[in-house]
């Protein structure tokens, strides 16, 4: 009994950052409750604009509009955290984020029908996100040893799979039950959490000294880059997942002319890739330890793919039992067609928590200090403009209103380019003792 307790304990997500480091297991614990709120927020937004429009298009366009300003704020972001204190960069892009979402509460509680201010809110929340995960990230190897860095990432890993579980639960029963104004609130309250998590860090100054916050800081980032293939394919892998397998901006059509079941089933279906992601980091602590994590990266995603695919079929099945559904009127659920969906989709969200473990640990270790921020500014533009361009894909593909088509042809893809990907360069032989950019 003793050995297999012991060796259960071996697959159990291992908690020794929070142990070593008091300023992680803040920043930790301020990120994990604030990311609740977050979540709820970028559900309620969908599902506003959804009801206003009724068109899976307006809802795609969240990412068009903030898309730009992301990838521009998300690299200056990486030059600021390389150039000024990282604690106190992340604390005022933190205060606009909060600061956006209490706009946009205020708005929902005054009842203005107008659409176009959250687009532009939105935007600006998502900018100052993209500041401050890149800075966060930066952070990490400040505060962590190298060895803990991946048992870090899995253990945020676990916080966002949370996050995005209870947080879109959360959304979807308030949206249905008492308001959405409700979410909107309830994210401005959390996130205090992450404010005294990031005020509670030490002043953390890049190696080297102040640098300079100019264009020319941002193009040597730039080149270094250039010349770092594992962190290039590391980024390369990510961004065709994300725009070939980000089935977020289907959900609220499907919820209602598909698999049935209107704000809750949107509540779950999101859910359940975070559910996912959860329980592969519960049970990580057999892998962070591994050597050969470019393997594992390209492995993952190929899961990933052919998960997306999967549920692109039971999406497919199901337009052919419900036929041409009306737009207007929400379908009682279809619970065989949800479970298959939640099923493939926390699928997903496990393999895509395993690569991202790795993929943000390799950038993490490889990269030096001085040059960290800019390319986890990069890094960050990446892994949320990836989503948002995943959102334009789907919704040109259903613009003839078939929702099955971007999940099968984006789990296709993705399948087909990562193992293109993963077979020609030499990411595949990434080894964690000799960690090189």
């Amino acid at each position: 009994m003793a050995s297999r307790g012991s060796k259960l304990r071996s697959h159990l997500v291992d908690i020794s950052p929070l142990r070593e480091s008091p300023a992680f297991a803040r920043l930790f614990v301020g990120e994990a409750i604030s990311a609740i709120g977050a979540q709820m927020t970028i559900v309620a937004v969908g599902l506003q604009i959804y009801n206003a429009t009724r068109s899976t298009f307006d809802v795609a366009l969240l990412a068009a509009f903030a898309l730009v300003p992301m990838v521009v704020f998300g690299l200056y972001g990486g030059v600021l955290a390389d150039t000024f204190d990282r604690r106190r960069v992340a604390l005022v892009s933190a205060i606009v984020a909060w600061a956006a979402t209490v706009v946009i509460a205020v708005l929902a509680w005054v009842d203005l029908s107008l659409i176009w201010p959250l687009y532009i809110l939105v935007t600006v929340n998502a900018v100052a996100t993209t500041v401050v995960g890149a800075t966060r990230q930066a952070i990490a190897p400040r505060i962590l040893p190298t060895r803990l860095l991946p048992a870090a990432a899995a253990l945020v890993g676990i916080s966002m799979g949370l996050a995005i579980t209870v947080g879109p639960a959360i959304a979807g029963l308030l949206v249905a039950g008492i308001g959405i104004p409700w979410a909107y609130t309830i994210d401005a309250v959390l996130f205090v959490f992450a404010f005294v998590g990031i005020a509670s860090l030490p002043r953390i100054m890049p190696d080297g000294g102040p640098g300079r916050a100019g264009l020319r800081a941002l193009v040597d980032g730039v080149t270094f880059l250039r010349k770092a293939p594992n962190i290039r394919v590391s980024f390369g892998v990510d961004i065709v997942a994300m725009i070939f397998g980000q089935p977020r901006a289907l959900l609220p059509a499907v919820g209602a002319v598909l698999i049935g079941g209107g704000a809750v089933t949107v509540g779950l279906l999101i859910a359940a890739g975070a559910v996912g992601a959860l329980l592969s980091g519960l049970f990580s602590g057999s892998l962070t330890g591994r050597r050969w994590q470019g393997r594992i990266v390209g492995h993952a995603i190929v899961v990933y793919g052919w998960c997306i695919f999967a549920f692109g079929v039971v999406l497919l099945a199901q337009q052919l039992i419900v036929g041409e559904a009306n737009g207007t009127v929400v379908l009682p659920v279809q619970l065989p067609a949800l479970i298959l969906a939640i099923v493939f989709l926390a699928g997903a969200g496990a393999a895509d928590n395993i690569g991202g473990i790795f993929r943000g640990t390799i950038l993490q270790a490889a990269a030096p200090d001085d040059m960290r921020g800019r390319l986890q500014g990069i890094f960050t533009v990446v892994v949320t403009a990836g989503p948002r361009l995943g959102d334009l894909y789907v919704g040109v593909l259903t613009l003839g209103a078939v929702l099955w088509l971007p999940p099968l042809v984006g789990g296709i893809a993705i399948v087909v380019l990562i193992t293109v990907m993963i077979r020609v360069t030499s990411f595949r032989r990434y080894d964690a003792l000799n960690p090189t950019p």
